[in-house]
């Protein structure tokens, strides 16, 4: 996407990754994570907040909030005496001076409640970009996973989602050829996925984790299959991703760009279109 219109906002390190989490105790039967780095284990405010504003102070503008699971932050330290103790530290870092956005890394889907949501749209940096991990879009095959929600709940948390947000964009991860998983429950999630309509879908191949509950399940997939399908859903994300970002031409947006490239500047908007513009010094 190129425009003579954008507005810039330019610094070499565009954008910092701030982990505030380790660990899971979500338990879902393809990850090894839980048995790997264990519980959830959350960073202080006190430390978090520390290293977000020594990041300000370097001219970055975007920070990225990460962990393995940071829907769980905060559910294990003592001192926190909040329900919503994610939102209490978004809340304390949007007020840092020099951070323009913050951007949430991968959510599991049932943080998003009414009662999340209605505290974070009141947080004007945050981005209208939610990247919610799915996994399937069939019902059978996340009971399998061991995921924590349905379909139907899923479409619930999307269309919540946009009615706060309605420019957002959604991005997922789904795994394909899950053990035991028909060409049924296969076509479940390609209209599924049809229909919730992602910006970007990040698509894996199941491959076997040793020591996790889908590794010893029967029906396992056969590799080709894997392939077909993975295929065909990495084409139904390029043509999402294509019609969004029709939406977009000849529009004004707020971009920070993040890399120069063969005589391009290229960057994001808040709820992640990529954009590229001819570099131009007068403009930096």
């Amino acid at each position: 996407m190129q425009s003579d219109n954008e507005q810039f906002i330019f610094t070499e390190n565009a954008r910092a990754m701030i982990k505030i989490q380790d660990g899971c105790n979500q338990f879902c039967s393809y990850c090894i994570i839980p048995y790997a780095r264990g519980r959830i284990k959350s960073r202080s405010e006190e430390d978090i907040l520390k290293e977000i504003e020594l990041i300000a102070k370097q001219g970055i503008k975007e920070i990225v909030i990460t962990g393995i699971h940071i829907a769980s932050y905060g559910k294990d330290l003592e001192n926190v005496n909040n329900e919503q103790p994610l939102l209490n530290v978004l809340q304390k870092i949007n007020m840092i001076v020099g951070i323009e956005r913050i951007r949430l890394g991968s959510l599991e889907p049932t943080l998003m409640t009414k009662e999340f949501l209605d505290g974070l749209i009141k947080l004007e940096k945050i981005c209208d970009h939610f990247h919610l991990s799915l996994q399937s879009g069939c019902d059978t095959v996340l009971r399998r996973m061991n995921r924590k929600y349905q379909t139907n709940e899923f479409r619930e948390i999307v269309k919540q989602i946009r009615e706060y947000y309605p420019n957002a964009n959604l991005t997922t991860d789904i795994i394909v050829g899950f053990p035991g998983e028909t060409e049924e429950e296969f076509n479940s999630t390609y209209e599924f996925l049809k229909e919730i309509k992602f910006y970007q879908m990040h698509i894996f191949k199941y491959s076997i984790r040793k020591g996790t509950v889908a590794a010893i399940m029967p029906n396992q997939i056969d590799p080709k299959i894997k392939e077909e399908r993975s295929n065909l859903l990495i084409e139904l994300s390029k043509k999402h991703e294509n019609d969004i970002m029709k939406n977009y031409i000849d529009k004004v947006v707020e971009v920070l760009f993040e890399e120069e490239k063969d005589g391009y500047m290229i960057g994001h908007t808040k709820n992640y279109i990529c954009v590229s513009t001819l570099n131009n010094e007068e403009r930096i």
